[in-house]
């Protein structure tokens, strides 16, 4: 079997020979670049099945790098690893065509688990997700029991349908993680056909304009992957 080819882009060296020396150690084939002009020229050298890059970097940053790679390849998934946290940051990331974004510090055992996640080798399902009575969601609090999603500062609070209910539940115990669209539409819908796939966006939609009041808080379409929470 043909081994995992990883494009590593980072250019904090030590942080690079740590990540190098245990993902070859476990089998995988790695190359390393330092800096983002030098990630561009190797990625389309190598062609790799997946991109791990840091976001801030000398000459190309990785979201300019990324940027240029999705203009002819928007397939290979591409893992942001990064020390900018804000919601905007992880936002563009997002919209840039990345799948994954991890922040610094992790753990190489994470990042080991994220890799194998965007190649298909596992993924969230709700089987795998915790259970919890009531959520706090930035200035929200929101009660999949009651099915009600309150506003905290003025108290007022939306009734939400079964199926909004469902979805916004999903979206929380993944945690952070990205929440598959084709397992959202089999455990919500019971069919991932392409009339329920448009049905889960409008709902989306919904959920977004549920969540508006605190403009911290995004639901994300993870391209060609499916929906991420992202909390402040």
């Amino acid at each position: 079997m043909k081994n995992t080819v990883i494009l590593l882009v980072e250019d904090e060296k030590t942080l690079a020979n740590i990540i190098y020396d245990t993902f070859r150690s476990k089998g995988y084939d790695i190359e390393v670049a330092y800096e983002g002009a030098e990630g561009l020229k190797r990625f389309y050298e190598i062609h790799p099945d997946i991109l791990v890059t840091d976001v801030m970097m000398p000459r190309i940053d990785g979201f300019d790098m990324v940027r240029r790679i999705r203009k002819n390849d928007t397939h290979t998934p591409v893992l942001f690893l990064t020390a900018k946290s804000s919601p905007d940051d992880v936002v563009e990331g997002f919209e840039l065509g990345a799948n994954d974004y991890l922040k610094k510090p992790f753990a190489i055992q994470e990042l080991e688990v994220r890799i194998k996640a965007l190649l298909g080798k596992a993924y969230i399902t709700s089987k795998s997700i915790p259970e919890q009575s009531d959520y706090i969601l930035g200035d929200y609090n929101f009660s999949p029991g009651s099915q009600k999603l309150t506003y905290i500062p003025d108290g007022s609070s939306t009734d939400l349908s079964h199926r909004e209910n469902e979805i916004l539940h999903f979206l929380c115990r993944a945690n952070g993680e990205i929440a598959l669209t084709q397992t959202l539409l089999l455990e919500i819908w019971g069919d991932d056909d392409f009339f329920n796939a448009r049905s889960l966006q409008v709902f989306i939609t919904k959920m977004r304009h549920h969540l508006s009041k605190d403009s911290r808080i995004r639901i994300v379409n993870v391209r060609g992957t499916g929906y991420r929470l992202i909390l402040p």
